[in-house]
């Protein structure tokens, strides 16, 4: 396989608002406002990320600002009761922060995402100094490739390898990023293979399978 999947330097946004540990929490209100960010980077030093200031950590001074909570809440919540309580970023903040770095794959960065939990992830060197974000919509956007380049790449990256001499050619066609794979194979116990591999390619939605062994049975 030559295919190189995409790492996080090709989508992620290099111009990045950030805050220092003392910004004041209205200070950080107003440029998430101006960014349209849901999160900002907390930076010391030369740049540094040493935390995240998210709306998450922001919405407890809301949650809490008329509110006397009992004795269970407060026992339950004493994170977000502090946090109600914080007006600068060191103390709102979520730390460490969850980061990646520009060299990692999309799927690499996706799981770490999910796994978090958040939305955005901070992009650090090997010093952990911020070199820029990269986002949920960012990871997404491998799904607007066309579909004729993804079919060009299982032809070129996976039928040309795993189905080099088949009875009658497989074909491929791709339709709103789902792959069809269409023929006759000499060994079908290569399809599962197949499968996973078409679906390591970036941008694919889902694979079906129109193929037949030597046989004429047909392999889904």
């Amino acid at each position: 396989m030559h295919g190189t999947p995409h790492i996080v330097s090709d989508v992620m946004t290099h111009t990045v608002a950030a805050i220092g540990r003392k910004a004041n929490f209205k200070e950080i209100v107003q440029l998430m406002e101006q960014w349209k960010v849901s999160a900002l980077p907390v930076l010391e030093g030369e740049g540094r990320v040493i935390g995240v200031v998210s709306e998450a950590d922001l919405l407890p001074k809301e949650e809490f600002r008329d509110s006397d909570p009992d004795r269970h809440t407060q026992l339950r919540r004493l994170s977000d009761l502090a946090k109600a309580g914080a007006v600068t970023a060191e103390d709102l903040m979520t730390a460490p922060a969850v980061t990646v770095q520009a060299n990692a794959t999309l799927a690499q960065a996706a799981r770490t995402m999910a796994h978090a939990k958040v939305k955005r992830l901070p992009v650090v060197d090997d010093m952990g100094l911020l070199e820029g974000v990269v986002s949920r919509g960012d990871l997404l956007k491998v799904f607007l490739r066309g579909d004729e380049d993804i079919a060009e790449e299982v032809r070129r990256e996976v039928v040309s390898y795993l189905f080099r001499a088949p009875s009658a050619p497989v074909r491929v066609q791709v339709q709103d990023g789902v792959v069809t794979l269409t023929g006759r194979v000499r060994d079908t116990s290569l399809v599962p293979v197949a499968a996973r591999l078409v679906r390591s390619v970036e941008g694919v939605v889902d694979v079906e399978f129109e193929l037949t062994g030597p046989s004429g049975q047909q392999e889904r």
